[in-house]
């Protein structure tokens, strides 16, 4: 038989001056004789015991001479009474926040452990403000302006400011759990050479050392799965002076859209300035993104190198040639394949497929 819990939540508070009433009248004295004891005005007794005065430290301790109720007592039901009072002030502004919700896909959050799972729309409230860290939706707002400008930048009106929140706010929970030394350019360029080796490999195997060997240059890299309302690719920014985040979503189903992403976000993080965000979308295109879309080609796959093979090429290239020219580059298959499929254009985007791997990369949340 299993038992089920009850707590106890009341929609009231009992001051601590019900219990000093008790107090005094269980010993025989009036609030008259309790002022005079104490040497306080009769007003401030009866304002304590209405709950109108709160218990100072040094009423505590007048109140523990005549009662013999020791101070901690009183100071202690005085902090609980103040603490209750805030929470049901804070229900009362919760009810006022319910619209709140319709910004974020909450079961997909709760879903994927971002969250805890709720019914009453008041707690989903409750468990976002501390998800978030903030005080209420106003907080958050303000909080998140500057997301609304890189939104508003990639041109894109798919993307709601709630999801996408959640999802940023999600990679920046796990990049400060992360340890990482501090930031060196050379170390994570040297890293990020090792990192292209590792494409070769099923992103599922490579992942875990391509975040340690970053980790050790002073970047976070994390994977957090898309929510419905974003459409994102990746987001890097700097977490601090001395760190970085490189976020990226699960939106692409194979490695080479995977490793593409992760070099162009590195690009931001060498190329340009600590003070940038960038979030990617499909579509964004300025400066800054075609600088780094075009170092993560050239780091990927030398230019003079690609430009000899692409004068090479039949018009109809074989599967064995694409291989051959990828493993003389030490680079994933499928990187050279997507770059002939969507940059080039020299292979329907159907065919060799099998070169790629399927991302199927796990999820287990951060609760």
């Amino acid at each position: 038989m299993s038992k089920q819990k009850h707590i106890f939540d009341p929609d009231y508070v009992v001051p601590p001056g019900a219990t000093l009433l008790e107090t005094i009248e269980s010993l025989g004295l009036t609030q008259k004789e309790l002022a005079q004891r104490m040497g306080r005005p009769l007003k401030t007794i009866n304002e304590i015991i209405k709950g109108v005065a709160a218990i100072t430290a040094d009423t505590a301790l007048q109140l523990e001479k005549v009662t013999g109720i020791p101070a901690s007592f009183w100071n202690n039901a005085e902090a609980n009474y103040q603490e209750r009072l805030a929470r049901l002030k804070e229900a009362e502004a919760i009810q006022k926040q319910i619209d709140w919700l319709q910004s974020f896909s909450y079961a997909k959050m709760a879903t994927l452990k971002l969250v805890p799972e709720a019914s009453k729309k008041e707690k989903k409230v409750s468990n976002l403000l501390h998800f978030f860290g903030v005080a209420g939706p106003s907080q958050w707002e303000n909080t998140y302006t500057e997301l609304q400008g890189a939104a508003r930048e990639a041109n894109t009106t798919k993307s709601e400011l709630g999801d996408l929140s959640a999802w940023l706010r999600a990679g920046e929970i796990m990049a400060q759990r992360k340890q990482c030394e501090i930031y060196s350019a050379s170390k994570f360029r040297d890293a990020l050479k090792e990192v292209r080796a590792l494409t070769r490999k099923n992103p599922v195997d490579a992942w875990p050392k391509v975040v340690d060997l970053c980790a050790a240059a002073g970047v976070a890299v994390v994977l957090i799965p898309e929510l419905p309302k974003t459409h994102v690719f990746g987001f890097t920014r700097w977490l601090t002076p001395s760190k970085a985040l490189i976020q990226l979503s699960l939106r692409y189903k194979t490695d080479d859209m995977l490793w593409f992403t992760f070099f162009h976000e590195a690009a931001h993080i060498l190329l340009h300035g600590k003070k940038d965000v960038f979030i990617e979308f499909r579509g964004v295109d300025n400066e800054k993104e075609q600088e780094a879309n075009q170092w993560a080609a050239n780091f990927l796959i030398n230019p003079s190198d690609w430009a000899t093979f692409l004068e090479k090429l039949p018009a109809k290239p074989s599967k064995s040639a694409i291989t051959k020219f990828a493993r003389s580059h030490d680079v994933a298959d499928g990187i050279a394949l997507g770059r002939l499929q969507h940059r080039e254009k020299r292979i329907s985007p159907s065919r060799y497929n099998e070169l790629k791997h399927k991302l199927e990369i796990k999820w287990s949340g951060i609760l």
